[in-house]
């Protein structure tokens, strides 16, 4: 189905497609001393909170064209935050062009597109490792709608509202919708990669591995960032106050616990 916007399907009723976008994101640091790791829980508890989380979802809804009926956040003790919008239909001006097109979407400017009853959510676990001195930070967006644009439009501002080492991003379109003529569609717009929404310089940063099922509609990919920059890993020091030593091996320890996010799976360590 290669529709341009003048060649649009004519619905039968509403859009009762769902289209479901799910963004994983991981920040992993070194943090060797108990007070370090308290510091960097509470950095990612004050940069990551519940108001600016509520922020970034409201700009989602903007960029896909969502009126917020409610909004529930709260944040916990001892750290993490969840925010949840629901959201319905905006004011339906005009669906742009690139709608239709698999492109990167704004950053953030609003975007007034048909959207009928949906939500989208947050939800952030901050973590250690027991005796490694790693510490990460998962934040999981999903935002689902139903109506003309598709979530992934969402993607650009969502990737750079945060600090991502690690990016696992699913995508899927469930249900159908009719045409005037009673003929099922089990999708409305052409996607042949989640990459596709993602701009070239952002991929350029990134390893990026896709695993899709196209006869059902479901998309996957993940991003893990090329360039290593210890200093980037290190709270309350740099690497400068560390022996050559002591640099590669928490080199080795950072390298493997984002090969093993990326990877899903554990990964032994020298040999072990």
């Amino acid at each position: 189905m290669n529709l341009t916007p003048e060649q649009r399907v004519t619905l039968h009723g509403f859009n009762n497609l769902t289209k479901s976008l799910s963004f994983n994101m991981y920040d992993i640091c070194y943090t060797e001393t108990k007070e370090e790791r308290e510091a960097y829980l509470a950095y990612i508890d004050e940069q990551y909170n519940a108001d600016r989380l509520t922020a970034i979802l409201k700009h989602v809804a903007e960029i896909i064209g969502a009126h917020v009926l409610n909004i529930a956040k709260q944040d916990y003790v001892p750290q993490g935050a969840s925010v949840t919008l629901l959201v319905s239909e905006g004011p339906v001006v005009e669906v742009p062009d690139e709608s239709f097109e698999e492109s990167p979407g704004p950053l953030p400017e609003s975007v007034v597109m048909a959207l009928d009853k949906s939500h989208i959510t947050v939800h952030t676990y901050p973590e250690y490792h027991p005796d490694e001195g790693i510490s990460t930070f998962r934040a999981d967006i999903d935002v689902s709608t139903c109506g003309e644009i598709s979530p992934l439009k969402a993607l650009n501002y969502l990737i750079h509202s945060f600090d991502t080492d690690i990016m696992t991003i699913d995508y899927r379109v469930r249900g159908f919708t009719r045409d005037i003529c009673g003929h099922k569609l089990f999708i409305d717009h052409e996607i042949s990669s989640i990459q596709n929404y993602i701009p070239d310089e952002v991929k350029s940063q990134y390893h990026m591995i896709d695993v899709n099922v196209y006869q059902e509609n479901i998309f996957h990919t993940k991003c893990k960032l090329k360039n290593f920059d210890l200093n980037n890993y290190l709270f309350g020091r740099t690497k400068e106050k560390l022996s050559e030593r002591e640099q590669q091996e928490i080199t080795d320890r950072l390298t493997i616990e984002m090969d093993e996010i990326f990877y899903g799976k554990n990964i032994a360590m020298n040999g072990t």
